[in-house]
């Protein structure tokens, strides 16, 4: 019988089997064996692949040589018995392993999450795997709260798939989950589709017209804000620290929409919220890149919002629309002096 083998071993090996080995297996089977004398048999065989194919058969011993010299085909459930059987045992030990670790390695990292007012209460996590396995341990560890904030319009199927996924666990045990999104993701199919499922589940989701940066807080204990390059985080456990990003969460909460199907009346409330914020941009004089990801959209969304109001104002430069605003804005104040 044959020795053990690597995976890389393994895989060739079934590979084999399931081309030329398998149909040299089938040939011996049809026959009733290989002759002593076949030239495949010889390891100077000119057809490589035949050659490493008998030795494939012999070594896994699904070829056997009998008394005459014929190389006659053996049963595979001889083989499957010595072969598979001791992988599946390993393979179960490995799992049993790898949850013993994971048991063990998530004890360690409770303790250390726990640890909230040792240290300077800032810990960086560098690379997305990394922030993404913290999120992950961090929100099944979750026992009331889970309240967070991601600004620039929709998220991507793939992000919203693993969030679905890891928050539906954490509303099952009961945890409260609030988020707050732009109202610009309010206009992705795929948004309403997501946030319909997880309002279902007894999420609480609301809008607003800008907020803060990208913020996760849970328990309000621990919080997690973006880092200072990209693809990083830091997290914050320090209690005031946390105290005061939940009180800046909760005044965007209570100014946000509820995600809903809305009447016609607040569709439109909203629309001008957007429309106020894209003046706002044009007023302080930000450019369109840095515009655009406040307000929530794209370049180019951006840009045909400001072409909406050239239009709404009846000018056709950047520079009259900005005049045009400031007479506006100068009426409105005059007006209201003269309000008694």
């Amino acid at each position: 019988m044959m020795a053990s083998m690597d995976a890389d071993d393994g895989a060739r090996r079934r590979e084999l089997l399931a081309g030329p080995a398998g149909q040299l297996y089938a040939e011996a089977v049809a026959a009733g064996g290989l002759r002593a004398d076949d030239p495949r048999l010889g390891g100077s065989h000119d057809d490589r692949e035949a050659v490493e194919a008998v030795a494939t058969l012999r070594e896994l011993g699904l070829l056997r040589q009998d008394g005459d010299g014929v190389w006659r085909a053996a049963d595979p459930a001889l083989v499957q018995s010595s072969l598979v059987t001791p992988l599946s045992r390993e393979a179960a030990h490995l799992l049993d392993e790898s949850a013993a670790w994971a048991e063990t390695l998530g004890e360690l990292a409770h303790a250390w999450r726990r640890a909230g007012e040792s240290g300077e209460g800032l810990t960086q996590l560098r690379g997305i795997d990394t922030v993404n396995g913290f999120l992950e341990t961090a929100v099944e560890d979750a026992r009331s709260e889970i309240v967070t904030a991601h600004p620039a319009g929709p998220r991507r199927a793939s992000v919203q798939a693993a969030a679905r996924s890891r928050d539906a666990r954490a509303l099952e045990r009961g945890v409260r989950i609030r988020t707050l999104y732009q109202h610009t993701a309010r206009h992705s199919r795929s948004m309403r589709t997501y946030v319909d499922t997880m309002r279902e589940l007894g999420a609480e989701i609301r809008t607003l017209d800008e907020f803060f940066n990208r913020l996760i807080i849970i328990d309000r204990r621990l919080a997690l804000i973006p880092g200072d390059v990209a693809e990083s985080a830091v997290l914050i456990h320090d209690k005031r620290v946390v105290a005061y990003l939940v009180d800046i969460f909760e005044r965007s909460w209570e100014r946000g929409r509820a995600y809903d199907h809305e009447t016609r009346t607040a569709k439109g409330q909203i629309a001008e919220e957007v429309r106020q914020l894209t003046v706002r941009m044009l007023g302080e004089g930000h450019s369109d890149s840095a515009s655009a990801k406040r307000v929530g959209v794209s370049t180019r969304t951006y840009a045909s919002y400001v072409a909406a109001l050239k239009e709404e104002y009846g000018v056709d430069t950047r520079f009259q629309l900005g005049l045009a605003m400031g007479r506006q804005q100068d009426r409105a104040l005059v007006a209201d002096d003269d309000t008694p």
